[in-house]
């Protein structure tokens, strides 16, 4: 029935629900505080510029959080599955609170972008240990359950998060943004270190090690863990070098990335050296990497048909989301003529029916597989996307949200049974690692989307405004209603293009799916 099919068994893991409850409460507590950062932040930026100055960097509050997230993803997986999930998460919740508070002492703009850096330090290890204990705690079957929580919590911050930050913004000082981060990540913290247990274990390149389990009160451990503990462990190897080319390589890729066609021309001095630095370390890291006895990616994470295509397909999802999170708000402004706060509620939407669809998602791919689900989800995901450049103009506000709601519920469909399907391809050695690299190829996707899909807006809105203007210059003028309007049809133009490369992306997913993922993914029995 489904993919689920003999194979090596994994070791068991508790499965009553008390002994779980206080983890899980540490686990959705964590990454509340990463899905709420850019949410909040981005809504109090005028105070932050209007107190620190620096108006012409402030960008880089976001873009400096997502390269310190992304590039550590794939090393805190690694380090997860050396040295144990708890360490890492304990590290990165640590971190991230170091940051916060750091962020909330900063004196100008400067010191805030660094120290938002290492808020973004953890926030890796935040977004990578989490989803990857949600699977080491559940067996197969219940493993939606803990999914849609977590998927409630992005939700509910998409939703909240803007509002939030604008009432401690107006209301109390843009300081408190940080501040209220200690609070919760020190409830997480001692709910962490008090109930989540790791027993003792042998260090094994190629052995699979038992998963954490969660305690009440008591220490819990397996017939294995017995045997094991007093046991010597192995000195654990880690690539220490590989973990440094990794996140040199990374943060200058995705620097220009991020700075290309913003900062500076694509074709200038800075873009180019930028991306044959970061070529140079990418040849670098293949080096180190092929040598190293533990390497932070391994070879196996892309020769292994499942997860490779689960990469790849994400990597696509991460790229067409940049259309209805980046464009869809400028498209409900300046073309429908939306106030922000209905503009926002036209993008959030998705966050209603996206935890649902996921939750449900189960009951599909128990019955046609993990392959299949995700293929009828991003197949119908491809169809409402290519629907939007066939909205009318300037339309309604319930077209668009009506797209979005079904957007949500086929992505739902579509993310949850191959996130779950790929981490139970693994054991627990290499389960951390996997999930890392599903989630790294997911936020470059979305680093990716960016780019080209402000390049694509930008060049659409010079072709139709006879070779002047970019979005953010028309945005700004469409909100002095000062243009024409020739100017907001140019923009509606801009923004279907996208849509409709987001739709490329799609099908880019689905062909992946149907050309290399396996019909039935090789799943490890519980």
């Amino acid at each position: 029935m489904g993919d689920i099919q003999p194979a090596t068994r994994e070791a068991a893991r508790p499965t009553a629900p008390g002994r779980r409850g206080a983890v899980v409460a540490a686990l959705m507590l964590s990454m509340a505080l990463a899905a709420l950062d850019s949410t909040v932040v981005s809504t109090a930026v005028p105070q932050i510029v209007g107190d620190l100055g620096g108006f012409s960097v402030f960008s880089w509050l976001f873009s400096g959080y997502l390269l310190a997230v992304t590039v550590t993803l794939p090393v805190y997986g690694k380090l997860s599955d050396t040295f144990g999930r708890k360490p890492v998460l304990i590290t990165g919740a640590a971190l991230f609170l170091l940051g916060s508070l750091l962020c909330a002492l900063a004196w100008n703009m400067g010191a805030l972008i660094a120290f938002r850096v290492v808020q973004g330090l953890g926030g890796g290890a935040l977004q990578g240990t989490v989803q990857t204990l949600a699977a080491d705690l559940y067996p197969l079957k219940e493993r939606p359950k803990i999914q849609s929580k977590l998927s409630t919590v992005w939700a509910v911050s998409a939703v909240a998060g803007p509002g939030l930050g604008g009432v401690l913004g107006a209301y109390a000082d843009w300081r408190w943004i940080f501040l209220i981060n200690l609070p919760i990540g020190a409830v997480a913290l001692w709910l962490i270190v008090r109930h989540l247990h790791e027993p003792q274990r042998q260090s094994s390149p190629s052995g699979q090690k038992p998963p954490p389990r969660a305690r009440g009160g008591s220490r819990v451990r397996t017939t294995r863990a017995r045997a094991t503990h007093g046991a010597t462990r192995a000195r654990a190897r880690v690539d220490w070098a590989g973990a440094l080319a990794v996140f040199a390589c990374g943060g200058v890729l995705l620097t220009a990335l991020v700075q290309g066609g913003v900062a500076w021309p694509w074709l200038s001095g800075p873009s180019l050296a930028l991306f044959g630095t970061g070529l140079a370390l990418a040849g670098l890291v293949v080096v180190i990497e092929r040598r190293a006895a533990e390497p932070i990616i391994p070879g196996w994470v892309w020769r292994r048909r499942t997860i490779a295509a689960v990469n790849l397909a994400l990597g696509a999802l991460g790229l067409l989301m940049v259309a209805p999170t980046v464009f869809l708000p400028t498209y409900a402004q300046s073309v429908l003529g939306l106030g922000p706060v209905t503009a926002g509620f036209v993008l959030s939407v998705w966050t209603l029916s996206w935890p649902l669809s996921a939750a449900l998602s189960q009951h599909v791919y128990r019955r046609i597989g993990f392959r299949d689900t995700a293929l009828l989800g991003i197949g119908a995901a491809t169809l409402i996307l290519l629907a939007f450049p066939f909205l009318p103009y300037p339309g309604q506000a319930w077209q668009p949200a009506l797209l979005m709601l079904l957007l949500g519920a086929a992505l739902g469909l579509f993310q949850l049974p191959l996130l779950v399907g790929v981490q139970s391809t693994v054991g627990w050695s290499e389960r951390g690692t996997t999930t890392a690299s599903v989630l790294f190829c997911r936020q470059t996707g979305q680093t990716i989307g960016a780019s080209v899909f402000g390049a694509v807006a930008n060049g659409v809105l010079a072709a139709r405004l006879g070779g002047a203007g970019d979005l953010d210059s028309v945005t700004r003028a469409l909100a002095a209603e000062t243009a024409p309007e020739a100017v907001r049809d140019a923009v509606a133009s801009a923004v279907h293009a996208v849509y409709l490369g987001a739709s490329c992306a799609a099908a880019l997913a689905f062909l992946v799916l149907l050309c290399v993922a396996p019909r039935r993914f090789p799943v490890l029995t519980d």
